[in-house]
Protein backbone atom coordinates (compact mmCIF):
# COMPACT_ATOMS: atom_id res chain seq x y z
CA UNK A 1 0.00 0.00 0.00
CA UNK A 2 1.69 3.17 -1.21
CA UNK A 3 5.43 3.72 -1.43
CA UNK A 4 6.09 5.65 1.76
CA UNK A 5 5.81 4.57 5.38
CA UNK A 6 2.83 6.03 7.18
CA UNK A 7 2.97 7.91 10.47
CA UNK A 8 -0.75 7.48 11.11
CA UNK A 9 -3.39 5.16 9.69
CA UNK A 10 -5.66 6.25 6.89
CA UNK A 11 -9.16 6.55 8.35
CA UNK A 12 -12.22 6.29 6.12
CA UNK A 13 -15.85 6.67 7.12
CA UNK A 14 -18.51 5.20 4.83
CA UNK A 15 -22.06 6.52 5.03
CA UNK A 16 -25.06 5.01 3.34
CA UNK A 17 -28.52 3.66 3.93
CA UNK A 18 -29.55 0.18 4.95
CA UNK A 19 -29.51 -2.09 1.90
CA UNK A 20 -26.73 -0.24 0.04
CA UNK A 21 -23.98 -2.60 1.15
CA UNK A 22 -22.32 -0.20 3.55
CA UNK A 23 -20.75 -2.83 5.79
CA UNK A 24 -19.78 -4.98 2.80
CA UNK A 25 -17.94 -1.97 1.35
CA UNK A 26 -15.95 -1.55 4.56
CA UNK A 27 -14.91 -5.19 4.61
CA UNK A 28 -13.98 -5.17 0.92
CA UNK A 29 -11.82 -2.10 1.47
CA UNK A 30 -10.03 -3.50 4.51
CA UNK A 31 -9.67 -6.88 2.81
CA UNK A 32 -8.00 -5.31 -0.22
CA UNK A 33 -5.53 -3.55 2.08
CA UNK A 34 -4.68 -6.80 3.86
CA UNK A 35 -4.27 -8.52 0.50
CA UNK A 36 -1.58 -5.95 -0.34
CA UNK A 37 0.31 -6.57 2.89
CA UNK A 38 -1.06 -3.67 4.93
CA UNK A 39 -3.09 -3.84 8.12
CA UNK A 40 -6.81 -3.26 7.70
CA UNK A 41 -9.66 -2.85 10.16
CA UNK A 42 -13.36 -2.57 9.35
CA UNK A 43 -16.46 -2.43 11.53
CA UNK A 44 -19.98 -0.97 11.39
CA UNK A 45 -21.54 1.60 13.65
CA UNK A 46 -23.38 -0.05 16.49
CA UNK A 47 -27.10 -0.54 16.10
CA UNK A 48 -29.47 -2.30 13.74
CA UNK A 49 -29.13 -1.70 10.00
CA UNK A 50 -32.70 -1.10 8.85
CA UNK A 51 -33.34 -0.84 5.13
CA UNK A 52 -33.36 2.84 4.18
CA UNK A 53 -32.07 4.11 7.53
CA UNK A 54 -28.73 6.00 7.61
CA UNK A 55 -25.87 3.71 8.60
CA UNK A 56 -22.11 4.10 8.89
CA UNK A 57 -19.06 1.88 8.72
CA UNK A 58 -15.44 2.58 9.55
CA UNK A 59 -12.16 1.52 7.96
CA UNK A 60 -8.56 2.01 9.07
CA UNK A 61 -5.58 1.11 6.90
CA UNK A 62 -2.02 1.20 8.22
CA UNK A 63 1.47 -0.13 7.73
CA UNK A 64 1.57 -1.40 11.29
CA UNK A 65 -0.73 -3.35 13.59
CA UNK A 66 -3.91 -1.52 14.55
CA UNK A 67 -5.05 -1.50 18.16
CA UNK A 68 -7.53 1.38 18.19
CA UNK A 69 -11.14 0.16 17.95
CA UNK A 70 -13.01 3.40 18.44
CA UNK A 71 -15.38 4.87 15.87
CA UNK A 72 -13.75 7.28 13.43
CA UNK A 73 -14.39 10.90 14.36
CA UNK A 74 -11.88 12.64 12.07
CA UNK A 75 -11.74 10.72 8.79
CA UNK A 76 -9.30 11.51 6.00
CA UNK A 77 -11.97 10.49 3.52
CA UNK A 78 -15.73 10.11 3.40
CA UNK A 79 -17.45 7.74 1.00
CA UNK A 80 -21.15 8.63 0.85
CA UNK A 81 -23.47 6.19 -0.88
CA UNK A 82 -26.63 8.32 -0.94
CA UNK A 83 -26.77 11.76 -2.54
CA UNK A 84 -29.04 13.18 0.17
CA UNK A 85 -26.81 12.23 3.10
CA UNK A 86 -24.31 15.13 2.97
CA UNK A 87 -27.20 17.34 4.11
CA UNK A 88 -27.85 15.17 7.18
CA UNK A 89 -26.43 16.57 10.42
CA UNK A 90 -23.18 14.91 11.45
CA UNK A 91 -22.37 13.20 8.17
CA UNK A 92 -19.64 15.66 7.15
CA UNK A 93 -18.45 16.19 10.71
CA UNK A 94 -14.76 15.82 11.52
CA UNK A 95 -13.41 15.58 7.97
CA UNK A 96 -9.64 16.20 7.88
CA UNK A 97 -8.87 19.76 6.65
CA UNK A 98 -7.10 18.30 3.62
CA UNK A 99 -9.49 15.37 3.25
CA UNK A 100 -11.96 14.62 0.49
CA UNK A 101 -15.44 13.26 -0.12
CA UNK A 102 -16.72 10.80 -2.72
CA UNK A 103 -20.49 10.88 -3.25
CA UNK A 104 -22.89 8.68 -5.21
CA UNK A 105 -24.58 11.46 -7.18
CA UNK A 106 -25.15 12.72 -10.70
CA UNK A 107 -24.14 16.23 -9.59
CA UNK A 108 -21.01 17.55 -11.28
CA UNK A 109 -17.92 17.30 -9.08
CA UNK A 110 -17.09 21.02 -9.26
CA UNK A 111 -20.60 22.01 -8.20
CA UNK A 112 -20.62 19.38 -5.45
CA UNK A 113 -17.29 20.58 -4.08
CA UNK A 114 -18.45 24.19 -4.08
CA UNK A 115 -21.73 23.33 -2.37
CA UNK A 116 -20.10 21.19 0.33
CA UNK A 117 -17.07 23.46 0.76
CA UNK A 118 -14.60 20.56 0.57
CA UNK A 119 -12.65 18.62 -2.03
CA UNK A 120 -15.26 16.31 -3.54
CA UNK A 121 -15.98 14.03 -6.47
CA UNK A 122 -19.46 13.05 -7.57
CA UNK A 123 -20.02 9.77 -9.40
CA UNK A 124 -23.38 8.26 -10.45
CA UNK A 125 -22.37 4.97 -8.87
CA UNK A 126 -25.88 3.65 -8.42
CA UNK A 127 -26.76 4.24 -12.06
CA UNK A 128 -23.54 2.59 -13.21
CA UNK A 129 -24.24 -0.44 -11.04
CA UNK A 130 -27.82 -0.62 -12.30
CA UNK A 131 -26.59 -0.63 -15.90
CA UNK A 132 -23.98 -3.38 -15.41
CA UNK A 133 -25.28 -5.43 -12.49
CA UNK A 134 -29.00 -4.82 -12.82
CA UNK A 135 -29.12 -3.48 -9.24
CA UNK A 136 -28.38 0.11 -8.13
CA UNK A 137 -26.04 -0.90 -5.29
CA UNK A 138 -23.22 1.67 -5.36
CA UNK A 139 -20.63 0.18 -3.02
CA UNK A 140 -18.26 -1.61 -5.44
CA UNK A 141 -18.39 1.32 -7.88
CA UNK A 142 -17.47 3.84 -5.20
CA UNK A 143 -14.65 1.69 -3.86
CA UNK A 144 -13.12 1.33 -7.32
CA UNK A 145 -13.30 5.09 -7.80
CA UNK A 146 -11.77 5.64 -4.36
CA UNK A 147 -8.86 3.34 -5.19
CA UNK A 148 -8.24 5.24 -8.42
CA UNK A 149 -8.49 8.68 -6.82
CA UNK A 150 -6.16 7.95 -3.90
CA UNK A 151 -3.76 5.43 -5.41
CA UNK A 152 -3.76 3.75 -1.99
CA UNK A 153 -4.66 0.31 -3.33
CA UNK A 154 -4.81 -1.47 -6.66
CA UNK A 155 -8.12 -2.12 -8.42
CA UNK A 156 -6.81 -5.66 -8.92
CA UNK A 157 -6.95 -6.17 -5.14
CA UNK A 158 -10.58 -5.08 -5.15
CA UNK A 159 -11.29 -7.48 -8.00
CA UNK A 160 -9.71 -10.31 -6.01
CA UNK A 161 -11.80 -9.47 -2.95
CA UNK A 162 -14.96 -9.37 -5.07
CA UNK A 163 -14.05 -12.71 -6.64
CA UNK A 164 -13.74 -14.31 -3.20
CA UNK A 165 -16.90 -12.67 -1.86
CA UNK A 166 -19.07 -13.70 -4.81
CA UNK A 167 -17.48 -17.08 -5.46
CA UNK A 168 -20.79 -18.83 -4.83
CA UNK A 169 -22.82 -16.60 -7.15
CA UNK A 170 -21.30 -17.72 -10.42
CA UNK A 171 -18.70 -16.42 -12.83
CA UNK A 172 -21.10 -14.06 -14.61
CA UNK A 173 -21.71 -12.09 -11.40
CA UNK A 174 -17.97 -11.87 -10.79
CA UNK A 175 -17.27 -10.79 -14.37
CA UNK A 176 -19.95 -8.08 -14.21
CA UNK A 177 -18.48 -6.73 -10.97
CA UNK A 178 -15.03 -6.68 -12.55
CA UNK A 179 -16.47 -4.77 -15.50
CA UNK A 180 -18.02 -2.29 -13.09
CA UNK A 181 -14.68 -1.82 -11.31
CA UNK A 182 -12.99 -1.07 -14.63
CA UNK A 183 -15.71 1.41 -15.57
CA UNK A 184 -15.51 3.24 -12.24
CA UNK A 185 -11.71 3.31 -12.29
CA UNK A 186 -11.71 5.07 -15.65
CA UNK A 187 -14.48 7.50 -14.66
CA UNK A 188 -12.44 9.53 -12.15
CA UNK A 189 -9.07 11.35 -12.37
CA UNK A 190 -6.42 8.85 -11.33
CA UNK A 191 -4.28 9.98 -8.42
CA UNK A 192 -6.20 13.20 -7.82
CA UNK A 193 -6.31 12.57 -4.06
CA UNK A 194 -2.79 11.20 -3.54
CA UNK A 195 -1.62 14.39 -1.81
CA UNK A 196 -4.66 14.32 0.47
CA UNK A 197 -3.82 10.74 1.43
CA UNK A 198 -0.25 11.71 2.33
CA UNK A 199 -1.38 14.80 4.25
CA UNK A 200 -3.83 12.76 6.32
CA UNK A 201 -1.10 10.42 7.53
CA UNK A 202 1.60 13.03 8.18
Amino acid sequence: MGKESQSHPIEIRIHGRGGQGNVAAAYLLAGAAIREGAFGQAFPAFGAERRGAPVAAFVRIADRRLYRRSQIREPAFLIIQDAALPEVAGIMEGLHPEGAVLVNTSEESAALAQRLGVTAVGLPAGSMAKEILGRPVPNTTLLAAFFALTGLLSPDSLKAEVTDRFAGKGQEVIDRNHQLIDRATSAVPAGAWEEAAHAATA
